[in-house]
Protein backbone atom coordinates (compact mmCIF):
# COMPACT_ATOMS: atom_id res chain seq x y z
CA UNK A 1 0.00 0.00 0.00
CA UNK A 2 2.82 2.80 1.16
CA UNK A 3 4.24 1.63 -2.69
CA UNK A 4 1.81 2.30 -4.70
CA UNK A 5 0.87 5.59 -2.93
CA UNK A 6 4.61 6.59 -3.72
CA UNK A 7 3.91 5.46 -6.98
CA UNK A 8 0.94 7.32 -7.51
CA UNK A 9 2.80 10.68 -6.17
CA UNK A 10 5.56 10.13 -8.32
CA UNK A 11 3.35 9.63 -11.40
CA UNK A 12 1.36 12.97 -10.54
CA UNK A 13 4.84 14.82 -9.80
CA UNK A 14 6.03 13.87 -13.01
CA UNK A 15 2.73 14.90 -15.14
CA UNK A 16 2.56 18.04 -13.48
CA UNK A 17 6.11 18.97 -14.20
CA UNK A 18 5.53 18.11 -17.62
CA UNK A 19 2.92 20.11 -18.17
CA UNK A 20 4.78 23.24 -16.40
CA UNK A 21 7.63 22.37 -18.73
CA UNK A 22 4.90 22.83 -22.07
CA UNK A 23 3.03 25.62 -20.25
CA UNK A 24 3.93 27.89 -23.14
CA UNK A 25 2.67 25.22 -25.90
CA UNK A 26 -0.79 24.50 -24.37
CA UNK A 27 -1.64 27.86 -23.49
CA UNK A 28 -1.01 29.81 -26.95
CA UNK A 29 -3.98 28.47 -28.64
CA UNK A 30 -6.04 29.20 -25.68
CA UNK A 31 -4.66 33.02 -25.64
CA UNK A 32 -5.21 33.46 -29.32
CA UNK A 33 -8.95 31.86 -28.78
CA UNK A 34 -9.57 34.43 -26.03
CA UNK A 35 -7.92 37.45 -27.75
CA UNK A 36 -10.15 36.27 -30.77
CA UNK A 37 -13.67 36.13 -28.78
CA UNK A 38 -12.45 39.20 -27.51
CA UNK A 39 -12.45 40.78 -30.85
CA UNK A 40 -15.40 39.69 -31.87
CA UNK A 41 -17.04 40.87 -28.70
CA UNK A 42 -15.57 44.65 -29.39
CA UNK A 43 -16.65 44.43 -32.83
CA UNK A 44 -20.44 43.66 -31.70
CA UNK A 45 -20.43 46.71 -29.27
CA UNK A 46 -19.17 48.98 -32.08
CA UNK A 47 -21.62 47.94 -34.51
CA UNK A 48 -24.26 48.35 -31.78
CA UNK A 49 -23.88 52.60 -32.82
CA UNK A 50 -22.88 52.29 -35.82
CA UNK A 51 -25.44 52.64 -38.68
CA UNK A 52 -23.18 50.75 -41.40
CA UNK A 53 -21.74 48.12 -39.56
CA UNK A 54 -24.10 45.52 -41.55
CA UNK A 55 -22.17 46.99 -44.88
CA UNK A 56 -19.17 45.97 -43.36
CA UNK A 57 -20.51 42.64 -42.11
CA UNK A 58 -21.30 41.95 -45.49
CA UNK A 59 -18.33 42.80 -47.23
CA UNK A 60 -16.82 40.81 -45.08
CA UNK A 61 -18.67 37.68 -45.30
CA UNK A 62 -18.75 38.16 -49.50
CA UNK A 63 -14.81 38.37 -48.94
CA UNK A 64 -14.46 34.87 -47.02
CA UNK A 65 -16.19 33.79 -50.61
CA UNK A 66 -14.03 35.03 -52.97
CA UNK A 67 -10.67 33.28 -53.78
CA UNK A 68 -7.41 34.84 -52.69
CA UNK A 69 -5.02 36.93 -55.32
CA UNK A 70 -2.23 33.57 -56.25
CA UNK A 71 1.26 34.27 -57.08
CA UNK A 72 2.29 32.63 -59.59
CA UNK A 73 6.07 32.22 -62.20
CA UNK A 74 5.07 32.14 -65.66
CA UNK A 75 7.96 32.76 -68.40
CA UNK A 76 8.05 36.54 -69.84
CA UNK A 77 6.89 36.74 -73.63
CA UNK A 78 9.34 38.65 -74.99
CA UNK A 79 12.56 37.59 -72.98
CA UNK A 80 11.31 33.89 -71.61
CA UNK A 81 12.32 35.32 -68.08
CA UNK A 82 10.96 33.70 -65.34
CA UNK A 83 8.40 36.75 -63.96
CA UNK A 84 5.98 37.05 -61.50
CA UNK A 85 2.94 37.39 -62.29
CA UNK A 86 -0.72 37.72 -59.82
CA UNK A 87 -3.55 35.18 -60.99
CA UNK A 88 -7.63 35.74 -59.70
CA UNK A 89 -10.14 34.14 -61.11
CA UNK A 90 -8.58 32.65 -63.96
CA UNK A 91 -7.38 36.22 -65.11
CA UNK A 92 -3.34 36.86 -64.77
CA UNK A 93 -2.29 40.30 -63.80
CA UNK A 94 1.40 42.07 -63.99
CA UNK A 95 1.06 43.52 -60.08
CA UNK A 96 -0.65 42.44 -57.14
CA UNK A 97 -2.43 45.92 -57.03
CA UNK A 98 -4.41 45.00 -60.34
CA UNK A 99 -4.58 41.68 -58.89
CA UNK A 100 -6.12 42.85 -55.55
CA UNK A 101 -8.44 45.79 -57.51
CA UNK A 102 -10.34 43.35 -59.41
CA UNK A 103 -10.85 41.41 -56.04
CA UNK A 104 -12.20 44.14 -54.09
CA UNK A 105 -14.12 44.88 -56.90
CA UNK A 106 -15.92 41.27 -57.25
CA UNK A 107 -16.42 41.54 -53.49
CA UNK A 108 -18.25 44.36 -54.12
CA UNK A 109 -20.30 43.00 -56.77
CA UNK A 110 -20.90 40.03 -54.41
CA UNK A 111 -22.44 42.52 -51.70
CA UNK A 112 -24.01 44.77 -53.71
CA UNK A 113 -25.88 41.42 -55.51
CA UNK A 114 -26.99 40.32 -51.60
CA UNK A 115 -28.83 43.75 -51.05
CA UNK A 116 -30.21 43.77 -54.27
CA UNK A 117 -31.63 40.33 -53.74
CA UNK A 118 -32.89 41.08 -50.56
CA UNK A 119 -34.42 44.64 -51.32
CA UNK A 120 -36.43 42.20 -54.17
CA UNK A 121 -37.38 39.55 -51.93
CA UNK A 122 -38.51 41.86 -48.46
CA UNK A 123 -39.27 44.81 -49.80
CA UNK A 124 -42.90 45.82 -51.68
CA UNK A 125 -43.21 46.83 -55.00
CA UNK A 126 -41.63 50.02 -56.07
CA UNK A 127 -39.62 50.63 -53.58
CA UNK A 128 -35.92 51.68 -54.43
CA UNK A 129 -33.55 51.12 -51.81
CA UNK A 130 -30.52 50.15 -54.09
CA UNK A 131 -29.88 54.07 -54.93
CA UNK A 132 -29.24 54.58 -51.43
CA UNK A 133 -26.94 51.32 -51.38
CA UNK A 134 -24.97 52.71 -54.65
CA UNK A 135 -24.47 55.72 -52.03
CA UNK A 136 -22.49 53.79 -49.69
CA UNK A 137 -20.82 51.58 -51.61
CA UNK A 138 -18.10 52.46 -54.45
CA UNK A 139 -19.85 51.63 -58.13
CA UNK A 140 -18.39 48.34 -59.70
CA UNK A 141 -14.93 49.26 -61.69
CA UNK A 142 -14.72 48.83 -65.47
CA UNK A 143 -11.21 48.36 -64.93
CA UNK A 144 -11.14 45.44 -63.10
CA UNK A 145 -13.67 43.56 -65.69
CA UNK A 146 -10.88 42.89 -68.54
Amino acid sequence: MPLTNLLTLTIVFVAAAVIYAFRNRLMAPLRRFEAQNAERRAEEARALYDRYAHYRQTLKVAEEQVEEVAKIQVSDERTGQPVDRYLFLGVQYATRTEAEAARYAEIVGLARDFYIDLDTNWLPRGTKRHEALSAILPPPSKKAER
